[in-house]
Formats: C-alpha cells, sequence, structure tokens
C-alpha cells in the first residue's frame, strides 16, 4: 500500500481490477453544511445553520481515507454537539450576539478530535440563525411598539417643554405690561397733581389722587371695549354736567357695594 500524489502515476499491470485498487480523497479545501435544530434558554426552538471548511492534512492521508467512513456525518455529529451544549444556556437574544463564540468553540471541538482522522478545520462559522417566523413576527412588534412608545414620550416631553416656555413668556410679558401700566398711570397722576398744585397753590388729597386713578382706569377700560374687534354696544349712565365728579362717584359706590358681597361669599 501507498499514497500517491496528483498526477499521472505508473502503478503496475492490473487484471480487470483485481491487483491493484484505488481510493481516491480530494486534497482541496470542502465545505460542509449542518442544520441543527436546538431550544434557547426562554423555550424558543432555533435552526442553527453551521458551515464547517475542511481539507486532508497531507501527511495523514491514509487516515483521511480508511479511518472515517463518512467525513461529512462525523462533522455533523461534533457540530450539533457544540452547538446543543451552548446554545440552550443562552437566551434567544444572547445566541445572536455571541454567534461568534459559538463559532471558536466548534471550530475548537473540530480540529481537537478531526485531526486525528487526518482533517484540518480551516474555518467554523455560524451562518444563520432562525427561529420560526411567529417568534420572529413577534420580535418585530416588540420593537415596534418599543419605538412607538419612546416616540410618544418624547413628543409628550417636547409638548411640555413648549407649553412651559409658553406659559413662562406669556408671565413675563403679563408682568412687563403690569409693570408698564403702573408705570404710565403713576405717570398721568404725577402730572395731574403738579398741575393742580401748581395751579391752586396747594397740596392733592389722598382720596383726590384715588379719584385721579379710578378715573384714568375707567376712561382705559372704554377705550379697550371700544377697540375690541367683536365688541358690543354697552349703555352706560354719563353726568354731561359733573361727568368727573359722577364718573367718581359711582365707581365708589360700585366698589362699596362689591366689598361686602365677596366678604360674604368668602
Amino acid at each position: 500500500d501507498k499514497i500517491v500524489g496528483s498526477g499521472l502515476h505508473c502503478l503496475g499491470c492490473d487484471c480487470c481490477g483485481v491487483c491493484i485498487g484505488l481510493r481516491s480523497i480530494s486534497r482541496r479545501v470542502e465545505q460542509n453544511e449542518s442544520i441543527i435544530e436546538t431550544k434557547t434558554k426562554d423555550n424558543v426552538f432555533v435552526l442553527v445553520r453551521v458551515a464547517v471548511q475542511q481539507s486532508v492534512i497531507p501527511d495523514r492521508a491514509e487516515q483521511a481515507v480508511y479511518r472515517l467512513v463518512n467525513v461529512a456525518t462525523q462533522v455533523d455529529s461534533y457540530v450539533a454537539d457544540v452547538v446543543r451544549s451552548h446554545v440552550p444556556r443562552m437566551p434567544l437574544d444572547e445566541v445572536f450576539e455571541n454567534k461568534d463564540a459559538i463559532s471558536i468553540a466548534i471550530q475548537e471541538q473540530l480540529e481537537k478530535h478531526m485531526t486525528e482522522y487526518g482533517f484540518t478545520i480551516h474555518k467554523a462559522l455560524v451562518t444563520e440563525i432562525r427561529p420560526s417566523q411567529e417568534i420572529v413576527d413577534s420580535m418585530n412588534e416588540i420593537n415596534k411598539q418599543t419605538r412607538l412608545r419612546d416616540a410618544a414620550v418624547m413628543s409628550a416631553e417636547a409638548d411640555r417643554v413648549r407649553t412651559v416656555v409658553k406659559a413662562q413668556a406669556e408671565a413675563e410679558g403679563a408682568r412687563l405690561r403690569g409693570v408698564g401700566t403702573a408705570q404710565q398711570r403713576g405717570a398721568i397722576i404725577e402730572g395731574l397733581k403738579k398741575s393742580i398744585d401748581g395751579d391752586a397753590g396747594e397740596k392733592m388729597r389722598s382720596d383726590r389722587v384715588a379719584e385721579l386713578l379710578l378715573i384714568t382706569q375707567y376712561f382705559e377700560t372704554i377705550r379697550a371695549i371700544g377697540a375690541t374687534a367683536k365688541g358690543s354696544s354697552i349703555f352706560m349712565p354719563h353726568s354731561p354736567g359733573d361727568a368727573v365728579a359722577d364718573i367718581a362717584k359711582q365707581i365708589r359706590s360700585g366698589i362699596m357695594r362689591a366689598t361686602p358681597e365677596e366678604m360674604a361669599q368668602t
């Protein structure tokens, strides 16, 4: 018995294949694909497809020819053993994350056992991890709902920020308008006091200042009502003979009537 390499060789005389028997094996790199069904830690059945690239060791061609009847079956057995010992210890998500670690474990196991049979393992690759279609659909739905929830939370947060900023801006605007109105009224009253003090030569009493302030507010209210685009007709009593005193009297009377009613309600 002897091993001959590739090429043209003369092996001697043969009679109808009785004297000389030949068995051939390829020295090229071959690929075996194995499909193993197993279960993950979270009870999900998956199909794991593994591609193993192997070739014959030239110095051990005899073991490769005579020690194994079916190389693919032997490789499938070792691959299935590694896959079914690793995948059941991991949830489905970790199986996808640790695909490379499973490939390395398969390659180490094959190199350890296939060398004695005359084969070297070049690479073992986990090419596909496929759960059932129902599991795939449910995972996609979970991912979809998670993203929709995150989008809703972000949208609500954006609305909250817009509402808060708008409220703060309105509050600051109202405060500034109030400051401006107070300064405007103060300037009006101060001007009236100076004009009256200068003409009459006497100081204005506090009740007179209050009357001027009420009258100013009264006319500002009338002007605001008249400037409204959707305003309606409003009838108010008005005495042309003693207009200022009558207006002040009506305002004071309205305030005095409203005060006891508010105290009774509280």
